[in-house]
């Protein structure tokens, strides 16, 4: 599933993160089209980036920066390399970052039920 996102002032590239969760009826209207959220739909309610040593920069920094401008509420950055689990919620134009780890459980805004520590996540064990 990709996202429609500016790019090295380009603004008809895209970013296909690791995870994108959207509403059933918005992924529902995909079907019969190519899976790219544009401009004019809806944001994704949360996408997530798992970390390697190839994307680590574009994952806090460039990603985070396109998302933000995307207005997608909630930003999740997996981080095997730094055994932690970064959640960034969109507040005022700009991520509130919380660096979790270990058992620290994940407080997500936008799936209040959701409950997994940073470990639970980092295992790969779901």
């Amino acid at each position: 599933m990709g996202v429609q996102s500016p790019r090295g002032g380009r603004l008809e590239t895209s970013r296909i993160p690791d995870i994108t969760v959207l509403p059933a009826v918005q992924m529902e209207s995909m079907i019969d089209r190519e899976a790219v959220i544009g401009w004019d739909e809806s944001p994704p309610l949360l996408v997530v980036e798992v970390v390697s040593p190839s994307t680590k920069g574009e994952d806090y920094r460039a990603k985070q920066w396109e998302y933000c401008f995307l207005d997608i509420p909630e930003y999740w950055i997996v981080d095997p390399l730094e055994n932690q689990v970064t959640v960034c919620t969109l507040a005022t134009r700009e991520y509130k970052l919380i660096e979790l780890r270990g058992e620290e459980t994940i407080q997500s805004p936008t799936f209040p039920n959701f409950k997994l520590t940073a470990a639970q996540v980092l295992s790969r064990k779901l």
